[in-house]
This record gives C-alpha cells, structure tokens and sequence, in this order.
C-alpha cells in the first residue's frame, strides 16, 4: 500500500567540511532520507517504496533542517536529535533506527553493542544492516557504530566522511 499523501517532497543541499549534505522532506518536515551527496537520486532509491515521493521540489534551505545540519558541523552536536524523521521497514529495523537516535555524540558503540541495545544481543548482522539500510544518515547517526576493537566499518557516504563525523564529536 502506498501512502498517497507524500506526492511530492522538498529537497535542498547544504555546504558542509566534508561535502554537500543533501535531505529530503516531507510535507510535515520529516527526514526522508539525507546525506553527503549533492544528488537527490542517491537519496531517494534508499526511501522506502511507501514513502517514495513522485516529485521532489527544489529549495535553497529546508527551515529547522538545514538550520540543524549547518549547526551540527559548527560544533552544536544535538542540533539534529529534535529533527523528526520518518523511515519504514520491519519491526527490528524501525525499532533499531529508533535505538541508534539515542548513541549520544561522542560515544560510539560497537556493532555487539548496538544489537544488545536493540533488544538482540544475538544479532549482530540485523544491527548492522539497520545502519547500511538507514536512508536518514546525520538524524539517524549510524556512523556512531564501530566494529569491535575500534576498527570504522563501512559508511554509504564513505570511511573519510565517517572519520570526520567521529573525531568532530570527539
């Protein structure tokens, strides 16, 4: 079934020290999806079929959400934990993205870790594909997961954008 009130959408990409950021809004302002890219198409192959808009409409800013990611890369680490985001997948997945919003900044968890706080301490492998399948990166801060012993692990938006992420919430 699709959910035939997000026709259309508004995007805008933001200047930020590790490449453009672009997100992609509901008519309520919820995320969508958003990322380091200044390419929607990127973006909107990763939103869920429900919730894929038809049109996205050009913006120059998308209010509180461009102000919330030109705030984070100043230095206001909890700028995006306000901003509301909308993704939809199972239950474990919805519910892990939910978990994964409140790692706070500056306190990365391993992929063990993240599972037990998902309520699956057993499942690893589900945790991490809660991070590769997250279309909302920022809002939802997968970069805040480590491999076990600290190594990076993968980032969509690539290991030098990650590095970045973890040393400016250090």
């Amino acid at each position: 079934m699709t959910d035939t009130s997000i026709r259309r959408a508004d995007v805008a990409t933001v200047a930020t020290p590790i490449g453009p950021f672009t997100a992609i809004v509901d008519a309520d302002g919820a995320v969508l999806a958003s990322g380091w890219t200044a390419d929607p198409a990127e973006l909107t192959s990763v939103i869920h079929a429900t919730l894929r808009p038809a049109e996205l409409r050009q913006r120059d800013a998308l209010g509180e959400v461009t102000r919330a990611v030109t705030a984070y890369h100043a230095g206001e680490l909890t700028a995006i934990d306000a901003i509301t985001v909308r993704q939809r997948s199972g239950e474990f997945l919805t519910h892990a993205w939910e978990v994964l919003r409140k790692v706070p900044a500056g306190e990365p968890v391993t992929y063990t870790e993240f599972a037990g706080l998902s309520g699956r301490p057993a499942a690893t492998r589900a945790a991490a594909n809660a991070c590769a399948r997250n279309a909302a990166a920022l809002f939802v801060p997968c970069h805040r997961v480590l491999r076990i012993g600290g190594a990076l692990g993968g980032f969509r938006w690539g290991l030098d954008a990650k590095r970045w992420l973890l040393a400016h919430e250090a």
